[in-house]
């Protein structure tokens, strides 16, 4: 009976009790008041909280939160590598972790279609008479009067070219690890947080050289929102990327047994497929008719 209790008879993991949940959410709670009182310094404003202006220590209050977040998720994530490693990740639990994974691409779908709709709803009525302040903003035309737009076929496209580059790579390692290629698992992974790095420095390079504004124009806004917020989303996969390559080299991964490189692999064809749609859409066909900028 001792035996019966100590291996159950059955595919789900009931998991110990944990801390981690708590810890995020307090970790959670100071970054965002750190993030707020951050902002309220920036535009030399207050946060006053129980007789304490927060905004006078901005970037510290938020530094202490983004830590604890950090280090919830190196300790829960360590945690479920640990337990995969004791046997608990049965069929039925990797079946599930991969419903998770989907469940939190879908959701970080509908998050760029809100990004997407803002951009199409200013460009596809930048005239409408009964929105006159979006007339005002936008001069009735698309780009806005005045507004000079970068040339998609000059950093866009060497960026498009090296995030499909990417996938290209992510695929290679995938399909070495399925054949139990250890040196092609290692060297497809090295390529695509190399050419992850490289995106990031390419649109650093981009947003420094951009010929207009986050807030100077409704253009800039959507632009710097949607690319921004997909840019963010790359240096996240890259850095998922390079702790799967540590994994791999540390030989934690096997041809049955992968689900962590197979959620990277996941979330870095997502982030392909959303750069495709920005390029399409926010770089070429937004940039039809409009004057380019000097490179």
């Amino acid at each position: 009976m001792a035996d019966g209790h100590a291996k159950p008879n059955h595919d789900y993991h009931i998991i110990d009790p944990s801390p981690w949940p708590f810890i995020g959410s307090v970790g959670a709670l100071i970054m965002a008041i750190g993030g707020v009182a951050w902002m309220q310094a920036l535009k030399s404003g207050s946060l006053p909280l129980f007789g304490i202006d927060l905004a006078a220590a901005n970037f510290w209050i938020f530094a202490v939160g983004l830590v604890v977040v950090l280090y919830t998720m190196f300790g829960w994530w360590s945690d479920t590598i640990r337990e995969s490693r004791e046997g608990h990740h049965t069929r039925v639990v990797s079946l599930h972790l991969r419903y998770g994974m989907i469940m939190f691409i879908a959701s970080e779908v509908m998050f760029f279609v809100a990004w997407f709709w803002a951009f199409f709803d200013a460009s596809l009525y930048p005239g409408d008479a009964a929105q006159v302040a979006r007339t005002e903003y936008t001069g009735g035309t698309w780009p806005p009067a005045g507004i000079e737009v970068l040339d998609p076929f000059h950093l866009p496209l060497y960026n498009t070219v090296i995030l499909l580059l990417s996938g290209t790579t992510v695929t290679w390692a995938h399909h070495a690890l399925l054949h139990n290629d250890r040196k092609g698992l290692v060297w497809g992974l090295a390529l695509t947080v190399a050419l992850g790095v490289l995106f990031s420095c390419v649109q650093v390079y981009e947003y420094m050289h951009a010929p207009f504004e986050f807030s100077n124009s409704i253009y800039g806004a959507t632009f710097f929102m949607a690319t921004g917020f997909h840019g963010f989303h790359v240096f996240v996969g890259t850095i998922f990327l390079l702790v799967c390559l540590f994994r791999a080299m540390a030989g934690q991964f096997t041809p049955e047994k992968h689900f962590g490189f197979e959620a990277a692999a996941w979330y870095w064809h997502f982030v392909d497929v959303v750069w495709l749609f920005l390029f399409v859409a926010v770089y070429v066909w937004a940039s039809a008719g409009a004057t380019i900028a000097a490179h």
